[in-house]
């Protein structure tokens, strides 16, 4: 079959310890994980179920990128993530076998332009401009799950410029890796190469064109992000 143009190739991640890349297929996102984070933002944690939104695989850069600050916005936000990457399909996976799903472990930062969110929630709107944008998940390289398990409670973290505004455990979290595993498997049928980005805790806030941005979980290699003028 001909193609009328080249499509770029499939973004991927380094894994730590091997030569072999992790091909990325989708992006889900977690919200209101933290509960601090959630009152935070003036929002209750919803415990009847978890809610989703998502980021295209094209979204992603590396860890250790600079790039320009994100266009359409003027209140760009960082927030610092576990992300959990499948390696295994499955729908309506039970709880009990969720961890079996999982190839590894990141660091990640979902970057947010808020202003453009904020505005999309006031008019009851989705949120995609405010999230799925060029670069605005930044993505470390991953660890494969047989050399952390149990992720445990690990504590996550973020500086900008050294100074750091977010600081958590990951045991805060609302909703457990397994738990969302095995949700989100009721409305998708997950597969290998999709992520899971778990949330933020407490301290997001904006950054500005010559911030460094850098987060970091106990056991994982770190995210960092350069911001350049526009």
């Amino acid at each position: 079959m001909k193609l009328l143009f080249d499509l770029p190739p499939n973004p991927s991640l380094q894994i730590v310890g091997q030569t072999s890349r992790f091909p990325v297929r989708r992006i889900f996102c977690v919200g209101r994980n933290y509960a601090a984070h959630a009152a935070e933002m003036g929002n209750e944690v919803d415990r009847e179920a978890p809610f989703y939104f998502t980021k295209s695989a094209h979204s992603i850069a590396p860890s250790g990128a600079e790039l320009p600050y994100a266009l359409g916005t003027s209140d760009l936000h960082h927030e610092m993530e576990l992300v959990v990457a499948l390696g295994k399909a499955g729908t309506r996976i039970p709880l009990q076998s969720a961890h079996e799903h999982i190839f590894g472990y990141g660091a990640g930062l979902d970057m947010t332009r808020r202003d453009l969110q904020a505005a999309a929630k006031e008019k009851r709107r989705p949120w995609a401009t405010g999230k799925d944008f060029d670069a605005s998940a930044i993505l470390a390289p991953l660890v494969p799950a047989a050399l952390l398990e149990p992720i445990g409670p690990r504590r996550i973290a973020l500086s900008v410029n050294g100074d750091v505004r977010q600081d958590a455990q990951l045991s805060d979290m609302v909703w457990s890796v397994p738990e969302l595993i095995a949700h989100l498997s009721t409305l998708y049928t997950l597969a290998p190469g999709d992520l899971i980005m778990t949330g933020t805790p407490a301290g997001v806030g904006p950054v500005v064109a010559g911030d460094f941005i850098e987060g970091q979980i106990d056991g994982l290699p770190p995210v960092s992000l350069r911001l350049l003028p526009r």
